[in-house]
């Protein structure tokens, strides 16, 4: 079973996928932490995102590793889990992420991850491009506000203290961005369950998605 749970930064989505993996015994997919991953590289490798070239060679040979709850990310071997979530990789991650090579190599890995496992997958063009014969499909939104005090207290988890109002315009460049670029654009699948989380506990959230799943099966 595949159960894919889209929306913009800040909605709840890796809390709540993570948290519903561990309450199935499923398999967590963080789509969106691989695309910081190879933003990452790149800038490491001060490979320019124009260069596709360079950026294919690059991505011919990455390798990912999770640990069991997602929440840790190695790229060829290396934890840069603390890394992607630095402001450099945050202002380019949709850059590259719009990139057709970039989108075209990533799903296909993903695809290779998920084979095979009850998955939890959770990002921005799952239920639409990803994984658009999901088993379930999910897109969660939220009040820009709400948004931006949840990635302010998952900041602080990696040692980053920003602005609220700093985020907030963040978030919405981002949402901008990631709305209107030619690949793979953030969208809700005409099929998804909309979630508005602004005023659900996380417990609420998980408790929810958990309850389709079952009565799925």
């Amino acid at each position: 079973m595949i159960v894919a749970i889209d929306g913009p930064a800040g909605s709840g989505k890796s809390s709540t996928a993570k948290g519903v993996a561990s309450a199935l015994d499923f398999l967590y997919l963080d789509t969106g932490a691989m695309y910081r991953a190879v933003t990452f590289g790149l800038i490491k490798l001060s490979i320019k995102f124009t260069d596709l070239d360079k950026v294919k060679n690059f991505l011919d040979k990455i390798s990912f590793n999770f640990n069991n709850n997602g929440s840790k990310i190695k790229l060829n071997g290396k934890d840069i889990s603390k890394e992607i979530r630095n402001d450099y990789v945050t202002s380019n991650v949709s850059h590259v992420s719009g990139l057709k090579i970039v989108r075209e190599k990533l799903v296909l890995l993903q695809k290779k991850i998920v084979k095979n496992n009850n998955s939890i997958v959770e990002g921005r063009d799952i239920g639409t491009t990803v994984f658009p014969n999901a088993d379930l499909k999910f897109y969660l939104e939220a009040d820009l506000k709400e948004r931006a005090i949840r990635r302010k207290n998952q900041n602080l988890k990696y040692g980053i203290n920003k602005d609220i109002n700093s985020i907030i315009l963040e978030l919405s460049n981002r949402d901008k961005m990631d709305s209107s670029r030619i690949n793979s654009p953030l969208s809700k699948a005409r099929d998804a369950i909309v979630v508005d989380t602004s005023n659900l506990t996380l417990k609420n959230q998980i408790s929810l998605i958990c309850n389709y799943v079952n009565n799925l099966n």
